[in-house]
């Protein structure tokens, strides 16, 4: 959130926050919503205040982060404001640019728009004007005039973790076997090299919100259908993007650290009696592209969803392989960009790749239908300094 008087830069910063991110990030204006959407003056209780609250809660079920901005006064904005930093699980962070009115004027006659500067003049701004109006209870961090746009949008982004979502680095297509050596495997030390820094957002069940659900991993604490809260609001937003008569097929999510261990073991074993002159490390890491090793598994942290693409009548679409193939069972072709693919799948593939991507999610490369986000895999592609979700237990 941020606040200020006008001219005092909050429409930059916001872009700037969003350029430095990229896509996945809600702009909601104070002046867009009043002034364009409703053409209404700034009053209390004016239909804007509660308005800018349900869009900001809209976007950020849809996925998205959200920056507010606005000049929104102390006195009519704090309660919508507070009610959305209370509820919201996530980071939340509260910024006011502290400009003086002279160098509010001189930024405002510096604007190249002569109608904006024929229609809003030193009067208004002068009217407008509120000497550091702060929101109650010490919510807000201020930021001096001193500051540049770049050191703004650089801080926010640091106190946010709002960095660059940057691309995974280029990687060949992988073929089957073991030619897997541009992908980074779960086994990776890098990934296990990385730190995490524990939300605390709690598991929740996705069978309650109208997702389709396949019962194949099913267990009878239903542990499998549940993810963390921010994973679910990630889906969501995946959901909404593909085309139309395209849904996702939930298989699993959250799967116990026992569990996982079992999976492991039994997988790390079937090699074992396959090549007995595998060494330990050789087969740690091949079993690593098809089960991730217990100690950072994505999944035991409530991060990571299996998924894949039904129609409109809940028939699974071609995607090349059954999910949960081993490279073994389906000759290569569970890796995502497996080349000995039809048209058909791989065009399914890319259907399903675009939407949890572009909702924030990572694809793990060995496998089409696992995807996760703010976990330890997924802050290691990603470049981030640390995971956000570790090791859960199911309340």
């Amino acid at each position: 959130m941020i606040r200020g008087n006008s001219a005092s830069g909050k429409s930059s910063v916001a872009q700037g926050l969003r350029d430095h991110y990229g896509r996945g990030v809600a702009i909601v204006g104070q002046d867009v919503i009043r002034r364009n959407v409703l053409r209404e003056h700034d009053t209390p209780g004016g239909a804007n205040i509660a308005l800018l609250g349900r869009i900001a809660r809209q976007a950020l079920d849809a996925g998205f982060h959200v920056v507010l901005e606005g000049i929104l006064y102390a006195d009519r904005y704090s309660h919508m404001i507070t009610s959305l930093v209370r509820d919201h699980r996530g980071v939340s962070a509260c910024y006011y640019l502290d400009v003086p009115l002279e160098t509010t004027l001189d930024r405002h006659a510096s604007k190249a728009d002569a109608a904006y500067l024929e229609q809003v003049t030193d009067t208004h701004l002068t009217s407008w004007y509120r000497e550091l109006d702060l929101l109650p209870g010490g919510l807000e961090a201020v930021i001096p005039v001193d500051s540049t746009l770049q050191d703004t949008v650089a801080r926010i982004g640091r106190d946010t973790d709002l960095i660059p979502a940057a691309a995974p680095p280029p990687q060949s297509k992988p073929s089957q076997g073991d030619r897997m050596n541009p992908l980074v495997l779960m086994s990776d030390p890098q990934v296990a090299a990385i730190p995490v820094r524990e939300c605390g957002e709690p598991l929740v069940d996705v069978r309650n919100h109208d997702f389709r659900v396949d019962p194949r991993k099913q267990d009878p604490l239903g542990a499998f259908a549940h993810v963390r809260e921010g994973i679910l609001t990630r889906l969501k937003h995946a959901r909404s993007l593909l085309p139309a008569g395209t849904d996702l097929l939930f298989i699993e999510g959250y799967r116990p650290l026992a569990l996982q261990q079992r999976y492991f073991t039994a997988y790390r074993d079937e090699l074992a009696a396959a090549h007995p002159d595998w060494a330990p490390e050789h087969l740690h890491q091949a079993a690593s592209r098809y089960v991730s090793p217990p100690e950072i598994a994505p999944h035991s942290a409530g991060a990571a969803v299996d998924v894949t693409l039904v129609d409109q009548d809940g028939h699974e679409l071609d995607l090349g392989t059954r999910v949960n193939a081993s490279p073994e069972e389906s000759n290569g072709t569970c890796f995502t960009h497996a080349p000995n693919l039809s048209d058909q799948a791989r065009h399914h593939r890319t259907l399903l790749l675009n939407a949890m991507e572009s909702a924030g999610f990572t694809n793990y490369g060995t496998e089409f239908w696992h995807f996760s986000a703010a976990d330890r895999y997924d802050a290691l592609k990603r470049q981030e300094p640390h995971a956000r979700y570790g090791p859960i237990e199911l309340p």
